[in-house]
């Protein structure tokens, strides 16, 4: 049997810390955009992929693969963001068997509100960090979505 070494545990550590801050920073995030905008963390990044995607609509496969989750993971938040009028499904026009989801105008608007209090958030997590501090974590996580 194998011994972890001491580079090996620092690995263990930092990816603790990693998750920690992420766990952190997710639960402020979700607080907030709860109490200021009615929604989950979860339909924000919804909301955000989608606004962000080439002509406005994404692939549920591809939404799915973006906010970590499966097919049926994805469905079913997507049937749950549809029923509050937020986003609609949109067939694809050259394979029937492939949706897109693109956002209402409702779904623009909520986005625009959260957008704003997600800003404040962040503002306020990354308060005393500079500008070189931010190219130097941007940098850092780049390099490890980049990791095969």
């Amino acid at each position: 049997m194998e011994h972890i070494t001491e580079a090996d545990d620092r690995l263990v550590t930092t990816f603790g810390r990693l998750l920690e801050a992420h766990s952190l920073l997710s639960r402020r995030a979700g607080r907030s955009l709860e109490r200021e905008c009615g929604i989950p963390h979860a339909w924000f990044e919804v909301l955000l992929r989608i606004s962000r995607a080439d002509g406005g609509q994404v692939s549920m496969g591809s939404l799915a693969q973006q906010v970590a989750l499966t097919s049926g993971g994805i469905t079913r938040l997507l049937d749950r963001m549809i029923d509050a009028g937020l986003v609609r499904r949109v067939p694809c026009p050259t394979d029937r068997r492939v949706l897109f989801a693109a956002l209402t105008d409702q779904g623009q608007a909520k986005l625009a509100q959260a957008l704003v209090v997600h800003a404040a958030d962040l503002r306020d997590a990354f308060h005393g960090f500079t500008g070189a501090d931010l190219d130097t974590l941007d940098g850092l996580l780049d390099r490890l979505r980049e990791t095969p």
